[in-house]
């Protein structure tokens, strides 16, 4: 069955990428600024003027290198904090010593902070920890001593770079959290609809051939009983078990990007845009349901056209089962300007109160997924009333607002 895709993209680390590849780009033209006004205090100004050229080159060539996590390798943030530390190293030899000694900026200047954030970034607070060090070494060792503007600048860097490293960390671990939880959450849809499919078809006949057995006896009774466990058997693995998920996380760090695989609508209901419900529930009509319905199209978007026609299938369904083959029912459309609502009604003794929760703790899910879990899907209700004696109306509304699944999904991307 054909699949669409649906990414879902929740990185907080995109954002940080694409900051710090703006942040490289003007503290480089920072760094050479500096340069150009305090042009007469270099020694050797022609070592300065190397040094830029390089750092130029390395900038921007290198920038899709910081676009994100897989593109900015070990190996080129050893290089990049290489270019760093090999500036401030090369500041006392460049420029005049009174300089040094006053505390004024080293060649690369606050770009080097930016190296330092990349290891953040891509490797969280340890790692940014770790390139703090030696950019503080570094800058020790090119004023020759320790100083307050020198620890003050270090710690300003060491602080800010453990500190987006933490919270990039944490922001991962809230991704992963997030993508499991969007796994389990479809994971419990599946299960869901395959519960509603299995007790639409399976566990009826099961539970038929059981009755009958059971009334004809003998050999036909030890039929019946086989079905009657294999219909419990049958009812836990569908309580209780897992399919396939429709969500995986995946990306350049976990749980960055999440894909919702769903599968496509049928292709014969999928023809156009929308389609008349009361072609899907006439086939229903017979001597004892009676169909009313408006004389108008009733207009509805294939899924939950399909999704509602079967409910209907599953409340008589239910209305055979347990009112008698000879109880009548009533089906009535009506089309309103905010809903669809389709109502099945039936004169059998109705549902003795308790009933409906006695049956789910016992694994017997008709109402609660072939009927609500259909309706909740594609964003309807589904109310029954029943009275004692009195029959069971059972109530399926589509709001207006969802009756386009389709087009709900696509603004959803």
């Amino acid at each position: 069955m054909a699949k669409r895709e649906r990414v879902m993209r929740m990185s907080v680390e995109q954002p940080l990428w694409r900051a710090l590849t703006a942040y490289r780009v003007l503290t480089m033209l920072y760094a050479i600024g500096l340069f150009v006004a305090a042009y007469e205090t270099f020694a050797r100004p022609w070592l300065a003027i190397g040094y830029y050229a390089v750092l130029a080159a390395w900038t921007l060539a290198t920038l899709p290198k910081v676009a994100g996590a897989v593109s900015c390798t070990k190996r080129f943030l050893a290089v990049d904090l290489g270019v760093a530390l090999t500036g401030i190293l090369l500041t006392p030899v460049a420029v005049e010593h009174w300089r040094v000694v006053d505390g004024g900026p080293t060649l690369p200047s606050i770009w080097t902070a930016g190296s330092v954030l990349a290891f953040a970034i891509k490797g969280g607070w340890r790692w940014a920890a770790f390139a703090s060090l030696l950019v503080g070494v570094a800058n020790v060792v090119q004023r020759g001593a320790f100083s307050r503007d020198t620890v003050h600048n270090v710690l300003l860097v060491c602080i800010a770079s453990i500190a987006i490293g933490y919270v990039v960390e944490v922001a991962r671990a809230s991704e992963r959290t997030l993508a499991r939880a969007l796994e389990i959450e479809a994971a419990t849809r599946e299960r869901e609809r395959l519960a509603r499919d299995i007790h639409d078809s399976v566990l009826q006949v099961l539970a038929m051939v059981q009755r009958r057995g059971t009334a004809i006896g003998g050999e036909a009774a030890e039929l019946g009983r086989m079905a009657g466990e294999q219909e419990v058997a049958l009812r836990t693995l569908v309580a209780g078990g897992l399919v396939r998920t429709s969500y995986a996380s995946e990306d350049v760090s976990p749980g960055a990007v999440v894909r919702a695989v769903e599968e496509a609508d049928d292709p014969d209901l999928t023809g156009s845009a929308t389609c008349d419900l009361r072609a899907l529930l006439a086939p229903y009509a017979g001597a004892l349901v009676t169909l009313s319905e408006p004389g108008a199209v009733v207009s509805v978007a294939p899924r939950a056209a399909r999704e509602l026609t079967a409910a209907v299938g599953a409340a008589l369904d239910n209305v055979r089962r347990h009112a008698g083959a000879e109880a009548r029912a009533w089906i009535l459309v009506e089309d309103e300007p905010d809903a669809v609502i389709v109502t099945v009604r039936d004169d059998g003794p109705g549902i003795p109160e308790g009933r409906l929760a006695q049956a789910e703790g016992e694994g017997r899910l008709g109402v609660a997924l072939s009927i609500r879990g259909r309706l909740r899907d594609i964003g309807g209700t589904a109310e029954l009333i029943s009275v004692p004696g009195q029959g069971t109306e059972v109530e399926l509304r589509v709001p207006r607002a969802a009756r386009d699944v389709r087009g709900k999904a696509e603004a959803d991307r």
